[in-house]
């Protein structure tokens, strides 16, 4: 495990204003902490900087690992993931409601791999939705 100050994790989180930065879930209504992502992963020679750092819920973290990468489903072409710190998360995605609909081909990749609607995911954004706490 890599080690990140507290400094840096604050930072991270103050950035993202304590939402996931790719499904935009609020951490204060996340079951586990948000947690700092690294974009590249170290693996692939990222950096543990602010610039390589995303804040991710448990499952955006989880089920990105260290991709770099996913099939967009719709072209199965490998296309790489969307980037906090690169791309406006408007341009790749926007809420019907609380459905993350992809608008791109990083987009769709993104919203695959990490399952943004899966049903469990999806029934939790509905239900802040509604109360006016997402996105």
């Amino acid at each position: 495990m890599t080690y990140i100050s507290t400094a840096l994790r604050r930072l991270v989180s103050e950035r993202a204003s304590y939402r996931c930065e790719y499904c935009l879930l609020p951490e204060e209504f996340s079951s586990f902490p948000h947690e700092p992502d690294h974009i590249t992963p170290l693996k692939h020679g990222g950096a543990t900087t602010a610039d390589n750092l995303a804040l991710a819920c448990f499952w955006c973290n989880r089920l990105k690992g260290s991709d770099l990468a996913a099939l967009d489903p719709q072209t199965d072409q490998i296309t790489p993931l969307f980037n906090p710190r690169l791309h406006a998360w408007t341009d790749h995605f926007r809420l019907d409601d609380a459905v993350i609909v992809p608008l791109t081909p990083e987009g769709r990749a993104t919203t695959a791999l990490l399952k943004f609607n899966r049903a469990d995911r999806l029934t939790a954004r509905l239900l802040l939705f509604k109360t006016g706490y997402y996105p």
